[in-house]
């Protein structure tokens, strides 16, 4: 897809991974619009983007919130062509014990969050001839990581229903993608349910690469652009 001039809602965009891709949209002339619960932030990098950017406060786990998202979309630019599910929670601790209130909570805003939002688009862009939907997912959704099986269940789920959504739509002109982030300098872990995991006393953590946000945008964008099916960092 050419993202120029391009309706682009970015979830989770205050900050992170998020904030990076609204950036690199932006600068490739995509019209964002910008969605997290912190709208001050979002306010700040709306009026930063310049080009049209918008922010809407949203809280993804919720349905109405979602729902006043797409609607706001469309009542200020009329269409949506790119909508990127950023927004997520990590869970930490061992399966025997993972608090089920916590999990419930993150399996609503990592998984149900983004396939109400994908949904309420998909109409949207049949209608339009078509557009592009990229779920943001994880590596640890394809791998075995102590005190990680529950966040990484939610990830393997949003996995399965984009990949099986991006067949389902193939003769809509909808392409469904996933991109993997691995480790990234952000504040994921420090906004994570359950038990710390310091990563810090595993071994060889000092050797382990950590990607910067703007380095999971660049591929982000790359997916966009290409239409495959996942991207791994």
């Amino acid at each position: 897809m050419n993202i120029n001039e391009k309706v682009a809602i970015v979830t989770g965009a205050s900050e992170g991974i998020g904030k990076a891709i609204a950036e690199q949209l932006a600068a490739k002339g995509a019209k964002v619009v910008l969605a997290a619960r912190n709208e001050e932030k979002l306010s700040a990098l709306a009026h930063a983007l310049g080009n049209g950017a918008v922010a809407v406060r949203t809280d993804m786990a919720d349905e109405n919130q979602i729902q006043n998202l797409i609607d706001r979309t469309l009542e200020i630019h009329g269409r949506i062509d790119i909508l990127v599910n950023n927004a997520g929670q990590g869970l930490y601790g061992p399966v025997e014990s993972v608090d089920m209130d916590q999990y419930r909570h993150v399996m609503n805003l990592n998984v149900f969050g983004p396939l109400f939002a994908m949904q309420r688009v998909i109409p949207k862009m049949r209608a339009e001839g078509g557009g592009t939907i990229i779920n943001v997912s994880s590596r640890v959704s394809k791998n075995y990581f102590p005190m990680l099986g529950a966040y990484a269940s939610t990830k393997y789920a949003l996995n399965a229903l984009s990949l099986t959504a991006r067949a389902e739509l193939e003769k809509d002109n909808i392409v469904v993608s996933v991109i993997h982030p691995k480790m990234t300098a952000t504040n994921f872990g420090k906004n994570a349910l359950g038990e710390r995991i310091d990563f810090g006393n595993r071994p060889h953590a000092a050797e382990m690469e950590v990607d910067t946000p703007e380095d999971v945008a660049a591929k982000t964008i790359a997916l966009i652009e290409s239409g495959k099916p996942e991207a791994e960092m």
